[in-house]
């Protein structure tokens, strides 16, 4: 998560030059040339799939979601973009429940409805204390849930490997088609470094979390991903003399809560499933 918010940092610190397309492809090239390396290892045989439908839906997806999020870190603070991000495992269970047909209790839409309260109070919409381009971060989680939705769906038949590998190929391959059109060669060893930078970092984040999901349960690992509001609010300061003011952090608080139960709720519902 540190590594994360690291390229994120360096994304909105690019998109003041650069087009957030060609950052978004920067950023997943890194992760592409890991697939190759895997595919010249392990051959084409991670490749193979029950649903190739739904793993070139969740490629596309991914492009789509991390280009509308560092669009929207080009005009938000990057901790109150962070924040508002964390309404994806809310939407998570909404979804769940609407296409997968899973039941959610009384405890669990309570969850979703505080926490829903708690994205209000980061926003505040009306009085024009965050930038309305906030928007475009919950459209973004709402794609990365919806991610997350058919990563559940492919769970019981693919493997991770297999995932991430389509993941990197087919998002590289939709952000492919614009870049031509706004491609624009970096004018100084700055933004060459920074271009280079994100894409290793975010190899090396993407290697970690798989590496993680191996040797722990998911329901273990995912509450971690809410230490990215420490990590950005720090980078935030460092980097953009940025800091959430006190409605932001109760907002984060109470998000942060809600989500690290609904998880928990998450965990029991799985147990009882098996």
């Amino acid at each position: 998560m540190f590594l994360f918010s690291a390229v994120d940092t360096q994304a909105k610190f690019l998109t003041e030059t650069l087009h957030p397309i060609q950052i978004v492809w920067c950023r997943q090239l890194g992760l592409l040339i890991g697939v190759f390396v895997m595919l010249g290892f392990r051959g084409v045989s991670i490749l193979r799939t029950d649903h190739p439908g739904l793993q070139i839906t969740r490629g596309a997806l991914a492009a789509g979601s991390a280009t509308i999020f560092i669009v929207a870190i080009s005009y938000v603070q990057l901790a109150d973009a962070v924040a508002v991000s964390f309404v994806a495992p809310f939407i998570v269970t909404l979804l769940g429940a609407a296409v997968l047909r899973e039941t959610v209790g009384i405890r669990r839409w309570s969850a979703v409805t505080i926490g829903f309260v708690g994205t209000l109070i980061v926003i505040r919409p009306g009085t024009g204390a965050v930038h309305p381009a906030v928007f475009l971060v919950i459209l973004a989680a709402t794609l990365f849930a919806l991610r997350q939705i058919i990563s559940r769906a492919l769970s019981g038949s693919d493997r991770t490997v297999t995932t991430v590998a389509y993941t990197a190929l087919v998002s590289s391959f939709v952000l492919s088609f614009p870049l031509p059109f706004v491609w624009q060669w970096p004018q100084s060893g700055t933004e060459w470094a920074l271009l280079v930078s994100i894409a290793l970092i975010a190899a090396v984040a993407e290697t970690l979390v798989i590496k993680a999901l191996e040797v722990a349960q998911a329901v273990v690992v995912a509450p971690l991903q809410y230490t990215l509001i420490l990590w950005s609010t720090l980078y935030g300061y460092l980097v953009f003399a940025d800091l959430p003011d006190m409605w932001t952090w109760v907002g984060a608080l109470i998000i942060v809560a809600t989500g690290i139960y609904t998880l928990h709720r998450e965990r029991i519902a799985s147990r009882a499933r098996r």
